[in-house]
């Protein structure tokens, strides 16, 4: 298949950084003694802050002080990681700039907010290599709704048809599909249950399969 484009999910594609922040808010777990952190936290892969919080609140109750903890898992996750030493998925750059290369236009479309997004690329080197950069506070419905990947595709200037996805958590996948989006999935913490590989164009184990299979 031809195409014009590829729109990518940061967390857990570009960046190995979500086994990174389940690492953090495990030890803010362990701290105050908040069981089945782990869990929640693969709920709330690939959607917003604001998902995320009513996941957690769901599930531990209305009084969970989750703004406090997040804040501490955050304090916690960038005196680690911040100023460039997140670390960067095997072939991630080389992909970008096979891409770049080849004339086709990139975008990333990731849940987080803008601010950290782009100083995440910023510090990683990566900011010059994306046409587009969409986050999760520049739509009005996140994952799995497709509102995300379908505003990338109107900045870009593409058909939805014209451009493949590149996602790891089940709800990108199905906001992919939503969109009428090709979805490769390059599974990072969760593999693929049944649904998830029939929503899937294809599943492939990395971002160097992924440069073959768009060769």
């Amino acid at each position: 298949m031809d195409f014009d484009a590829v729109l990518f999910d940061m967390d857990g594609v570009i960046f190995d950084s979500e086994i990174k922040v389940v690492e953090c808010w495990k030890e803010i777990a362990d701290k105050y003694g908040i069981e089945g952190i782990e869990e929640q936290c693969y709920e709330c892969l690939g959607t917003t802050r604001g998902v995320s919080r009513s996941i957690m609140l769901e599930h531990y109750g209305t009084d969970f002080p989750y703004d406090i903890y997040k804040k501490e898992m955050s304090d916690l996750f960038h005196r680690r990681y911040g100023g460039g030493r997140l670390p960067k998925k095997a072939g991630a750059e080389e992909l970008l700039e096979y891409l770049q290369l080849h004339n086709k236009k990139i975008a990333l479309a990731s849940s987080t907010r803008r601010e950290v997004v782009e100083q995440e690329l910023r510090d990683g080197g990566l900011l010059p290599y994306f046409d587009a950069v969409i986050c999760g506070d520049m739509v009005e419905k996140s994952k799995p709704e497709p509102d995300i990947f379908l505003k990338a595709c109107e900045v870009l200037g593409v058909e939805p048809k014209r451009a493949f996805g590149v996602e790891d958590s089940y709800n990108g996948i199905r906001s992919l599909v939503a969109a009428n989006i090709p979805a490769i999935m390059v599974p990072d913490l969760k593999q693929p249950d049944d649904e998830i590989r029939s929503l899937a164009t294809v599943v492939l184990p990395d971002l160097y399969a992924v440069m073959e299979y768009l060769k």
